[in-house]
């Protein structure tokens, strides 16, 4: 009995005469005189396989008949392809008919727009573009875990459920099991004492907090998990529910955090272009004409390192007029840090050391009671792709920030213990997982790089 191949392994190893079992979903179907040909894809990679199907078949009149969707089973023999742009088709000698489509299957050969692939993601996934999406997903996952086992981090498993709030900024899912309609009450609000954890918990929002007490006790770790934010935000850049990679690494400072980011960075481009090099030319091709060119770029860049005050400075001079207003104290937008990764350096740039009033309670406080030692990877086409910090292991110093910004201490005793006992220089960086996707493949819609978006409104699936 003939083995199954995978549609990628019979186009590339497949040799004429020999014979093939491949199954998959039919994307066309063309009838000619005494001839049928059936484009099949399994998945596997972006080019189908051509099946030609002859009268000879005792099913020939229902294969005829096949409808976009259908799922096949074939075996027959690989022959040359007169065809243009492609070098092997299979002459079928048995087609089994899996499962059947009609007519009403919503992905028929044509052009759909994304907006409509959005309303049926469970089906878009066999279309060529999203194919492509989740096969250079799925290959840049594997890399994530392989670049971090050769320089020894420890993967850590950071909780989904929390009580506490990484950034501080309150968009927290909660997580109970109270009775909304009837809530147990106590002075007027809700009493967290009878739900389940026995206070308020959320869905996390970063495993940061948690990560640096691994990396009290392994030196070098990593997370890479499910985050969540309920923020009301309808942009191509937010989405509800979204994947992030989170490094942290003990008795590190903020250059050892902007050395690993670099070398991460360009070693997941590399990969895109090396090991996704089909699926890329597609992009390239179909959805941003100079994606090879950028990455390219990137992954042989000598990264560029730039002080806020600097970038500031330079924005200001800039010949150009900017949206949001330059001001050393403010946070950078998009068509700033845009400007100074296209224009001023031309190339991917660190920006260091920004104002303290913008940045989080846990970032390292600098000498000149201004600034902490935060940091942020800038890339041409999105800006910021990277956001990371040395963290303040001094316990005076981090508490009276946190009581600065709102923060109870009491509330986070655990992560001040780690600063009681062995506290170490450490630093880390968040990648958003989507964000990656997005710059390597084109795609400029967060929805599309991720199997079912959840954002306002929508939870689909």
């Amino acid at each position: 009995m003939t083995a199954r191949s995978k549609l990628k392994q019979a186009l590339s190893e497949g040799k004429p005469g020999s014979e093939c079992l491949v199954k998959g979903w039919v994307r066309s179907v063309r009838t000619g005189k005494g001839v049928c040909f059936i484009q099949l894809n399994d998945g596997s990679s972006l080019a189908g396989l051509q099946v030609v199907a002859e009268p000879d078949l005792v099913n020939f009149a229902e294969v005829c008949g096949l409808g976009t969707g259908a799922a096949i089973a074939v075996t027959g023999l690989l022959q040359e392809s007169p065809a243009a742009g492609q070098a092997l088709e299979l002459r079928a000698a048995q087609v089994e008919v899996v499962g059947g489509a009609d007519e009403s299957y919503p992905m028929q050969k044509k052009r759909h727009s994304f907006e409509f692939l959005r309303t049926i993601a469970h089906l878009r996934l066999r279309s060529n573009t999203f194919g492509a999406v989740f096969r250079v997903r799925s290959s840049l996952a594997q890399e994530v875990h392989r670049f971090f086992a050769e320089r020894g981090f420890l993967y850590v498993h950071t909780p989904i459920i929390t009580a506490n709030d990484c950034e501080g900024a309150g968009e927290l899912f909660r997580v109970t099991t109270l009775d909304l309609a009837k809530p147990p009450l106590l002075n007027g609000a809700v009493d967290f004492s009878q739900d389940f954890f026995s206070r308020a918990t959320g869905l996390t929002v970063s495993g940061q907090l948690e990560g640096e007490l691994f990396a009290q006790a392994f030196s070098d770790i990593y997370t890479f998990g499910p985050t969540f934010r309920a923020e009301n935000s309808n942009t191509a850049r937010h989405a509800a529910e979204f994947w992030m990679i989170e490094p942290e690494m003990a008795f590190a400072d903020l250059n050892d955090d902007a050395d690993l980011a670099e070398s991460f960075f360009k070693r997941l481009c590399s990969h895109a272009l090396n090991n996704c090099a089909e699926d890329i030319q597609f992009f390239n091709t179909q959805i941003d004409k100079g994606l090879i060119e950028r990455i390219e770029a990137v992954a042989s860049a000598s990264f560029a390192r730039m002080e806020y005050g600097e970038a500031i400075e330079r924005l200001k001079k800039a010949p150009v007029s900017f949206q949001f207003p330059v001001e050393w104290g403010l946070d950078l937008q998009s068509e700033h840090e845009r400007y100074l990764t296209e224009q001023v350096v031309g190339g991917p740039v660190f920006i260091l050391n920004y104002p303290k009033e913008i940045k989080a309670f846990y970032m390292r406080q600098n000498d000149d009671g201004k600034t902490v030692a935060a940091m942020d990877l800038l890339v041409p086409k999105v800006g910021e792709i990277i956001g990371g910090s040395q963290r303040e292991e001094r316990l005076d110093r981090l508490t009276a920030r946190m009581q600065e910004t709102g923060v109870d201490p009491e509330s986070l005793s655990w992560y001040l213990d780690s600063r009681r006992w062995g506290t170490t220089p450490h630093a880390g960086f968040g990648l958003g997982f989507e964000r990656l996707i997005m710059y390597l493949t084109g795609m400029e819609n967060i929805r599309d790089v991720i199997p079912f978006p959840r954002t306002p409104r929508h939870a689909e699936f």
